[in-house]
């Protein structure tokens, strides 16, 4: 895995990264909706059922958490740190203008086209500039 990715490499990574991202959003709705759905039982409980209930979100819960965990293990392996796991928000190293940067890139997004300091995150994403050559 490179140290910083290229625009190039970052794009040609898209569809496995992708693919892992789609994952991490789509458990991490579920592992939400599991924790609402816990809260508010904890919140009315009476019978039993509730009791047999709550164990089973909670084992949900749990399992959810590992496999999220988990996908987030794969993109750390390729380098890459999840910024937010419901937007689909992905940093890669990168390097715009000499200067060490994240490359940002969230679900819906058909490329990775923009960057950010390392200290600024999502809000201050800029386009990245166009190599000479570049289309």
């Amino acid at each position: 895995m490179p140290q910083n990715y290229t625009v190039d490499q970052a794009n040609r990574a898209l569809p496995l990264v992708r693919r892992i991202v789609d994952d991490i959003v789509a458990q991490y709705r579920r592992w939400q909706d599991r924790v609402r759905e816990l809260e508010s039982l904890n919140a009315a409980r009476t019978a039993a059922d509730d009791v047999r209930r709550a164990a089973e979100l909670e084992s949900e819960i749990q399992s959810l958490a590992a496999e999220i965990e988990g996908f987030r293990r794969e993109l750390r392996d390729l380098g890459l740190e999840v910024k937010d796991y419901e937007r689909g928000l992905v940093d890669f190293p990168g390097v715009v203008d000499g200067r060490e940067v994240f490359l940002c890139w969230r679900i819906g997004e058909p490329a990775v086209q923009f960057w950010h300091d390392k200290d600024a995150g999502y809000a201050g994403r800029r386009p990245i500039p166009l190599q000479p050559g570049a289309a």
